[in-house]
């Protein structure tokens, strides 16, 4: 049970309790997510986009819409639309077409949006969520986005036109969630999926995935009511953080009883830094977008050969690569779950286990030490493929590792050293001199000093206390500086305090 900043209402599970009315009242939640393709070039002409690029130096005069000028479809951007469509398990239409959305807006310069209405490209489909919930899609559509207009505090409005014109598609759920939890979870897994099939990059930081949220609220067992739009939420705490704020404010204003306090139909903004939702506008009807079909844009058509040719290509996408982690590898659930959320990382991993024949080790590894390395700040990679390390070495690696030929702390020294330099595991290990010593006889002189040192210690031993020999572990570990075999010598120990206290 949670309680609301707004009093009087707390939370049971998926329903919130209003304390006044005794009323049960829970939310319905639509999604409308606006990805950006992975495209060089916008959707109706030759312009590249770069992110950050001086303002208004990526434009023309098709995506300026000056007149005379006429859009010519990209064909990559069509093909990567298809690609996420058929991994979201939709239904490719054969035929559809694109329609201008009339609405005026500085950062417009057509005054209308190409966009598809009544016949978008792909239909139904969904992702199911490890919740166990289904997130039903009702359409996925191709448009062109809009620029970027800033406010300034002096009264002025900057527009940059770059981002106009930059192919999207859009994914609008059914009203299947009814919580923020779920809602994050579905932007999650469809992140993951568009990234995996290189539809898209899908970095919110940059704008390239943004959120729409649509979300109502009724008593339990009654109609819905009316729905209010979140626009733009660029990130999973700011979906969460307007769901949260949003669904106790609307119960709150129903249970006014004032109909001059009811929410209306509207747009509204986020405001991170206060954690509230403002209003933005009052939200327009499809009416008032006046849609028609683009008359400079002959119908789409998607060939059932080359559709089932898409589709044969996917890759192995991310909820189906952990199941096959856990149950064909033995890895837990939250190793499976960090090795797949990048499409290279679990490719790098999956080489790596099949050439070690070692997955746990193999997993433990690139999560534990690898990932660490590249979110700290000491190595220039973004990513493991701009590592110097491959599959390879790693495997090499935990190889000398299970041999006993290095222990833990100095195989984790040398990992460090092979993803500065990119220098093999067994060179290192010779270079810094971290090869373990095998030699029994050596190690058995250094257990029997250890024991002259701390004959008290193995008096504790015969006692049972079996973990004391950790103290004389530690003793040997010093005289051998740190290249003895930590399990050999334990086992030294044990049988040498045993074979004492039978003599």
């Amino acid at each position: 049970m949670s309680t609301s900043s707004n009093s009087g209402l707390y939370r049971e599970g998926n329903e919130w309790v209003s304390e006044s009315s005794g009323k049960r009242w829970v939310a319905v939640i639509g999604l409308e997510v606006h990805a950006q393709l992975n495209t060089r070039t916008k959707l109706f002409c030759a312009c590249e986009y770069r992110f950050g690029a001086q303002p208004n130096s990526q434009i023309c005069p098709v995506c300026t819409g000056q007149p005379g000028s006429l859009p010519v479809l990209n064909g990559e951007a069509l093909e990567l639309a298809i690609r996420a469509g058929l991994a979201l398990e939709g239904t490719i239409a054969e035929r559809s077409k694109f329609d201008r959305k009339n609405y005026f807006y500085c950062d417009i310069p057509k005054n209308y949006q190409i966009t598809q209405y009544d016949e978008p490209y792909c239909r139904g489909g969904g992702i199911s969520l490890e919740s166990g919930r289904r997130v039903r899609l009702n359409r996925i559509h191709i448009e062109e986005d809009a620029g970027k207009s800033t406010h300034t505090s002096g009264n002025f409005t900057l527009v940059d036109l770059n981002r106009a014109g930059v192919p999207l598609i859009e994914s609008v759920t059914e009203a299947d969630m009814d919580n923020a939890e779920d809602a994050v979870a579905y932007v999650t897994a469809l992140r993951e999926i568009l990234v995996y099939v290189g539809a898209s990059s899908a970095d919110m930081e940059k704008g390239e995935l943004r959120c729409d949220v649509n979300i109502s609220v009724h008593p339990v067992g009654e109609a819905w009511r009316t729905k209010i739009e979140i626009k733009n939420l660029n990130s999973f705490g700011h979906i969460a953080g307007s769901i949260e704020h949003e669904i106790p404010r609307q119960i709150a204003a129903w249970e006014t009883g004032d109909p001059e306090r009811y929410p209306v139909q509207e747009t509204r903004l986020f405001d991170a830094q206060l954690g509230i939702t403002r209003s933005m506008r009052k939200k327009e009807g499809e009416a008032d977008y006046r849609y028609f079909p683009e008359p400079d844009l002959p119908p789409i058509t998607a060939p059932y050969n080359r559709v089932e040719e898409l589709r044969s290509l996917l890759p192995e996408l991310p909820a189906a690569r952990r199941a096959r982690y856990m149950t064909s590898l033995g890895l837990s659930a939250y190793d499976a779950g960090v090795l797949t959320a990048s499409h290279d990382v679990a490719d790098f991993f999956e080489a790596c286990a099949r050439l070690s024949k070692e997955p746990k080790e193999a997993a433990n590894w690139i999560s534990n030490e690898v990932l660490r390395a590249i979110s700290g700040d000491e190595f220039d990679a973004q990513n493991i493929d701009e590592l110097p390390i491959k599959p390879f070495d790693l495997s090499e690696l935990i190889g000398l590792l299970r041999e006993g030929v290095v222990h833990s702390n100095g195989a984790r020294q040398i990992l460090r050293e092979m993803m500065k330099s990119g220098k093999a595991a067994g060179a290192l290990l010779l270079e810094l001199g971290l090869q373990q010593v095998q030699d029994e006889g050596s190690l058995k002189a250094w257990c029997a000093q250890a024991l002259q040192q701390k004959p008290e210690v193995a008096q504790q031993v015969r006692e049972g206390k079996e973990k004391a020999v950790g103290a004389l572990m530690g003793l040997v570990m010093q005289s051998s500086k740190g290249k003895a075999n930590p399990q050999r010598v334990r086992e030294l120990l044990l049988q040498m305090i045993a074979e004492s206290d039978v003599s």
